[in-house]
């Protein structure tokens, strides 16, 4: 029996009724205080016929915000407000799980309580400007976490992931992805520590599965997935030798039995020439569920599938454009184009207003 796009699946104890996934997608319209709000379930729940929905990258303490008005996950309005959202999905018969978000270095400290510097595995100024409040802003140097300091990162993911349970989430994902806080710890480029977090790729991952251990303890492994993108220079990130740290990764990750592996397969942001990577290599080396992302179509998507590659696909600005896309998929009906210049920050304009197939 062939599998393709429209087959139903299982992550983990997640059961997808198809295998297009909503990818996580920052759109910066939280209410006061970073909570989320009616608009934002409607949103989402517009959007319920995904196989699963991943939330918008979702920061798990006061510290690991980066940008203006993104929901957070770490205070009990916040709770709340993500209450609205999962029974907005769930009402639709769909699922959502919670992405996990430190933004380490890729913050600003207008941004951060009591305007400290932003943290880091190291100090180390990220290429850039920050998104602020007050505009865009140069990067500053963050502030070096001490060792001492790892395991209050640790709890705040243990605590957030507490916090996405109690708002009805069917699953949490570990964000160590696109240059941010675990990503920070993963890559030569950024963590030049020289304690049991920094020099070989084993001390770089320490991070990442101290975290994905805390976060299982509290989930179960079969509602927690690990979002990583191996080529994405996006936020000034970069590594010497990403095929073997990334091989590594998913070998050490495997005893966990996790729901999910999500890998950005590719670069995003201005284009930069990245080295060359074997995702097959990659893919063969993680034995749990995969989901594939970054500029698949339909047909690329059913290919994925069938030839094995991939469990399920994560679409990304189509999702923004198309809150029916499983529909027009089925119907290969036209789709609607994205307005950028609507992406970040708004209201229900170029966010609830797409129009679906029945109008």
């Amino acid at each position: 029996m062939s599998v393709d796009l429209f087959s139903p699946a299982k992550l983990g104890s997640i059961e997808l009724q198809n295998r297009i996934v909503m990818a996580p997608l920052t759109r910066n319209r939280a209410g006061q205080g970073n909570v989320p709000q009616p608009i934002n379930a409607e949103y989402y729940g517009q959007r319920a016929s995904a196989g699963l929905i991943i939330t918008e990258a979702t920061p798990i303490s006061a510290t690991a915000h980066g940008y203006p008005a993104t929901p957070g996950i770490h205070d009990k309005a916040q709770v709340e407000g993500w209450k609205q959202v999962t029974a907005a999905v769930h009402a639709k018969g769909g699922k959502i799980a919670l992405q996990l978000w430190h933004v380490g270095r890729i913050s600003h400290p207008s941004l951060q309580p009591g305007n400290a510097l932003p943290v880091a595995p190291s100090a180390i100024k990220p290429a850039g400007q920050a998104f602020t409040y007050e505009g865009l802003q140069d990067f500053v140097t963050p502030r070096a976490l001490a060792i001492e300091e790892l395991p209050g990162i640790v709890t705040d993911y243990v605590n957030a992931t507490k916090n996405a349970l109690e708002a009805g989430f069917d699953g949490v994902e570990i964000h160590a992805a696109n240059g941010y806080l675990i990503d920070q710890f993963l890559r030569d480029g950024t963590n030049k520590r020289t304690d049991q977090y920094g020099g070989s790729k084993e001390n770089r991952t320490r991070l990442l599965l101290e975290v994905t251990k805390a976060v299982v303890a509290v989930a179960g492994a079969d509602r927690v997935g690990v979002r990583i993108s191996p080529l994405n220079p996006f936020n000034d990130i970069s590594d010497s030798d990403p095929q073997a740290l990334f091989n590594y990764v998913a070998d050490a990750l495997n005893p966990f039995k996790l729901a999910y592996l999500h890998v950005v397969e590719g670069g995003m942001g201005d284009g930069t020439a990245t080295p060359d990577f074997d995702f097959n290599q990659l893919r063969q080396h993680f034995t749990g569920g995969y989901i594939a992302n970054l500029a698949y179509d339909k047909a690329k998507g059913n290919a994925a599938i069938a030839s094995g590659h991939a469990d399920a696909i994560a679409y990304g600005a189509l999702y923004i454009a198309n809150p029916d896309l499983v529909e027009r998929f089925r119907q290969d009906a036209p789709l609607n184009n994205p307005d950028q210049s609507t992406f970040y920050g708004g209201s229900e304009k170029g966010y609830t207003d797409y129009p679906t197939l029945q109008g």
